[in-house]
């Protein structure tokens, strides 16, 4: 039986499964030791997991703790990086970094960045925006975003 990512990748339009499988690659070879995959808000998530921070998600304890997912939307190609929201200096870097591997503009969001068409994802860029953020530098940075709030 077919584990539900690659359920979730085999149902996708062909240029689109392309992006997302590239995608999951990128993210798998460059995304810190501690981060599990798994299906998460019917996107393909990386999350940290209970046996590594107990107390989960605080909108939904009984969930692991989200970092980052990639999904194929209606219209784009969608990456939901929460660290990318909660730390200014990674945003700030991944912004001015971002016209030196794409001519596509930059369509972000807080933490979403869209790419309407696959060719504009920017690979290599996104393999380092993934490994800048450890497990530990995460916990930390959620746990300081909490206490702000």
């Amino acid at each position: 039986m077919e584990n539900p990512i690659e359920q979730y990748i085999a149902q996708l339009p062909d240029e689109k499964r392309a992006a997302i499988t590239k995608l999951r690659e990128i993210i798998i070879q460059n995304i810190p030791i501690g981060f599990k995959e798994e299906l998460s808000y019917g996107m393909i998530g990386y999350v940290v997991p209970h046996d590594i921070f107990p107390k989960g998600y605080h909108c939904n304890p009984t969930l692991p703790l989200p970092f980052l997912n990639i999904a194929a939307q209606k219209s784009h190609i969608a990456i939901y990086h929460i660290g990318i929201y909660a730390n200014k200096n990674l945003y700030d870097w991944f912004v001015s970094e971002y016209p030196n591997h794409t001519s596509a503009k930059l369509d972000m969001g807080k933490s979403c960045i869209r790419f309407k068409k696959p060719e504009h994802i920017p690979y290599d860029l996104i393999g380092e925006l993934v490994s800048k953020m450890t497990v530990a530098d995460w916990i930390g940075c959620y746990e300081n975003m909490l206490k702000k709030s």
